[in-house]
């Protein structure tokens, strides 16, 4: 009989012992509360023991929670209605005080993520809500991780995700976009325009220093012009290309005179034929001279 007492004594020990048994993953860390007060001690991931019907073991998560805010709605400093979410990224830092100093630590970070939002909205404008995004993220994140500090909660980062403007808004940003383009491109074209007559300048400068410059950028376009065989090209011929051909004859009136017979009759039409030219165009002159020796001729 005192057999069966002993060994039914060591079945209630083991079965005790082995209740108080918890396995605690790598990602949890377990609290043990003994009678109802928490024990400074934290139980790291493996097998662990506690008294049981003495000690009460709450495991803490603490890998890092993607919690989404919700929409808020709110109003611009620069008086913009706009509906801004975002979302938050956290931990536990500290077990103990998440699972003593407040009661879900899920929900209050929550809460003070959707209040600091509409702070946020409050105190920035329109531009920034839409590109200065990175220093709002930073003090959202601040505002957001002062309350949770004392709850053992370490807020990796917060961003805004989307910012959503009224219809009428969308077509006010469209109509500005769409004037600064427009200056843009005057700017450019205006600036292009002015680099080119700066260079056409620059390019008439020297070509009035050098006329042989300009005759071989007359002949350069004609020939770019040419090319389309569908075309007629009218060119005038510039009284100044006959100068080129006026250095020939005046090297030959100066190494000797060439004596010209001509009659009384032809030299006087010739002569009344000839317009009056300036001296230095003495090639001309002869062109004319000759065309009205052949005028009197066929008469």
């Amino acid at each position: 009989m005192i057999i069966y007492i002993v060994l039914g004594l060591i079945a209630l020990l083991i079965i005790w012992a082995v209740s108080g048994i918890r396995i605690i993953n790598q990602i949890e860390r377990g609290v043990v509360f003994r009678f109802g007060q928490a024990q400074q001690k934290i139980r790291q991931p493996g097998l662990n023991f506690i008294i049981s019907g003495v000690d009460r073991m709450r495991k803490v998560n603490v890998q890092i929670v993607t919690m989404p805010v919700p929409t808020q709605e709110g109003i611009t400093r620069d008086n913009v209605s706009v509906q801004v979410d975002a979302v938050a990224y956290f931990r536990v830092q500290d077990p103990l005080r998440a699972a003593v100093e407040v009661q879900n630590y899920l929900f209050a970070v929550e809460q003070v993520a959707q209040t600091s939002l509409r702070s946020i909205i409050g105190k920035s404008e329109l531009d920034d809500l839409l590109s200065n995004r990175e220093e709002l993220n930073r003090g959202l994140a601040l505002m957001i991780d002062s309350p949770a500090l004392g709850w053992g909660i370490h807020i990796d980062r917060v961003e805004i995700k989307d910012v959503q403007l009224p219809e009428s808004m969308k077509r006010s940003v469209a109509r500005q976009a769409e004037a600064e383009r427009e200056r843009r491109a005057r700017v450019i074209t205006a600036e292009g325009e002015f680099q080119a007559a700066r260079k056409l300048a620059e390019a008439s400068a020297i070509m009035s220093e050098t006329p042989g410059a300009l005759q071989l950028r007359l002949l350069q376009t004609v020939v770019e012009v040419a090319a389309e065989k569908s075309s007629t090209l009218v060119m005038p011929l510039p009284v100044e290309l006959l100068r080129f051909f006026d250095r020939a004859p005046r090297t030959a009136e100066h190494g000797a005179e060439k004596p010209r017979e001509e009659s009384g009759e032809r030299r006087e039409l010739a002569d009344s034929a000839i317009p009056e030219l300036a001296p230095a165009d003495e090639v001309v002159r002869e062109s004319f001279a000759r065309r009205a020796g052949e005028e009197a001729d066929r008469r």
